[in-house]
């Protein structure tokens, strides 16, 4: 994204908050706005003509709801950056749409600067929620249901480095924060990070996060 601008879809049925969000971002040089919808529908018919590298997207919608948008999003391009950006504060809500694989879970009353790097970082992979939220997460993955043995399965298919890193995902960690960590390059990282997504059969390193949590694999 060095070399171009990063390309941004708004979708939100309140059209007063998607015109201030939309002057807010295409302030900074390195954002483009390609597109605005007012619902879900509309939403995911313009990511699949627009192909932005980033949606930023509500829950609460006509036509089409927020959760079933970030399917078919997701559906359509699994490498899309879907950054839900709600009033909810609800733990359902924040756990299905981190296990269905979006980027991110903010609130709409953060500040600025947070939403512009939350934009730039997940680009770099990174797990990116309301701090608020964090906790909320945590709590509610904290005393998982008794499962099958299939996740523990999946885990123990990674290495023990991968188990490590995995660890770290949890945390919130970037390459860059992790590769200082391990004493290797991030590229080395970023390689693990892609092996584990491979071996768990999932797509974003937030649903690893979300795994690990929720079954009780995030001790460093």
């Amino acid at each position: 994204m060095k070399n171009s601008k990063i390309k941004i879809l708004l979708i939100d049925d309140h059209a007063l908050f998607r015109s201030g969000l939309r002057f807010l971002l295409e302030t900074e040089k390195d954002f483009e706005i390609v597109g605005e919808a007012q619902d879900g529908l509309q939403g995911v018919k313009l990511a699949n003509t627009l192909h932005p590298d980033v949606v930023l997207l509500d829950l609460d919608m006509p036509v089409m709801a927020g959760k079933e948008t970030l399917q078919q999003l997701l559906s359509a391009d699994p490498k899309l950056h879907v950054l839900i950006l709600t009033v909810s504060e609800d733990n359902e809500n924040l756990l299905e749409c981190m296990e269905i694989g979006a980027s991110g879970y903010l609130l709409k009353n953060i500040d600025i600067d947070f939403l512009l790097q939350s934009i730039r970082k997940t680009l770099d992979g990174d797990n990116i929620l309301s701090p608020e939220m964090t906790t909320k997460l945590i709590r509610q993955l904290k005393n998982p249901k008794q499962q099958d043995n299939e996740p523990y399965k999946l885990y123990e298919s990674l290495t023990s480095r991968e188990k490590e890193i995995l660890a770290w995902l949890t945390k919130g960690g970037s390459n860059k924060e992790i590769a200082r960590f391990f004493n290797l390059s991030e590229s080395t990282i970023k390689l693990h990070v892609q092996n584990i997504l491979r071996k768990l059969n999932i797509h974003s390193r937030v649903q690893a996060a979300v795994f690990a949590l929720k079954y009780g694999f995030n001790k460093i």
